[in-house]
């Protein structure tokens, strides 16, 4: 499957005309169009048409396109997932995800509805079942008719729902992070972090970047614009490490170190693994670059 940056990951409301229109200049990696949280109960059908009045507009470049449908089991989910599989959409977001069967439910229902083989699903961990069901639904990926590619963090809900405090280390939600990137990787998925909610605070967002790539996650939830250029840089590999990977690929190319498991670049001694690792932050860059 083709490597996508997912560093910065804004949602921008649905209901928002000049949201959904900004949206087209701004330099994130990926925009959540949301249909759900940002929009009141009274505007949940207009907000549709909206959002995908927009995605069929185009005017968002490279920018990968996630729309954020209701819940299922609410009035307006199977409504919005079957209008949002009638355009080229990237993903659909699933909200209030907390067992394996709400992504294959998607997935049945994306297909009867035609989608374009493209769509991808992406799950909202959000909900202690969630978290404790985190390997189950990540092992959804394993049937590629499921469409699915990523987890997102729902830590405003998690924090909700489990009455942690939200202190600034984030101490008491860092367990169901780690759990939730383990269970992506096992699966070969990508796992976005989520939002910072004091847009004004850049020092504390900054740190909860460095959190969140320390952690393993690809990127973070965004919730304004401000936001996108630290979250870019944090989350994009610094000059060194593109340097340093790019010797450990051309050393395992050499013809005699053919078939080699191990090998010693500038006094260091490096396995295919991390060879593994250095492409995927080669391509990772030349994507950011492209």
């Amino acid at each position: 499957m083709k490597i996508r940056p997912r560093r910065s990951v804004l949602y921008m409301p649905g209901a928002n005309d000049r949201a959904l229109e900004k949206a087209r200049s701004l330099p994130a990696d990926a925009l959540i169009l949301d249909l759900e949280d940002s929009v009141a109960p009274e505007a949940k059908v207009q907000a549709r048409d909206k959002v995908i009045a927009a995605v069929k507009g185009g005017g968002y470049g490279q920018r990968e396109i996630v729309i954020r449908v209701n819940a299922l089991d609410t009035p307006w989910g199977a409504d919005d997932l079957k209008a949002a599989a009638s355009v080229k959409a990237d993903a659909i977001l699933v909200p209030k995800v907390s067992r394996p069967g709400d992504m294959v439910s998607a997935a049945k229902l994306l297909k009867a509805q035609g989608a374009a083989a493209e769509t991808r699903l992406w799950a909202m961990m959000e909900t202690p079942l969630a978290i404790l069901n985190a390997r189950d639904i990540a092992g959804v990926a394993g049937d590629a008719d499921n469409r699915f590619s990523c987890l997102v963090l729902g830590t405003n809900d998690l924090l909700k729902e489990s009455r942690a405090r939200a202190l600034g280390d984030r101490f008491a939600i860092v367990p169901w992070l780690a759990a939730s990137v383990l269970a992506a990787r096992a699966y070969g998925l990508d796992v976005i972090d989520g939002v910072f909610n004091d847009f004004k605070d850049e020092p504390g967002f900054r740190a909860e970047c460095e959190q969140g790539r320390t952690l393993g996650m690809d990127g973070k939830t965004l919730i304004h614009p401000s936001q996108i250029a630290p979250c870019n840089e944090i989350f994009s590999p610094s000059t060194e490490e593109v340097e340093w990977s790019r010797k450990v690929i051309q050393a395992f190319a050499f013809p005699e170190h053919k078939g080699k498991g191990v090998i010693t670049v500038e006094g260091r001694m490096v396995e295919r693994l991390h060879l593994v690792m250095a492409e995927r932050v080669v391509a990772i860059w030349e994507a950011i670059a492209a």
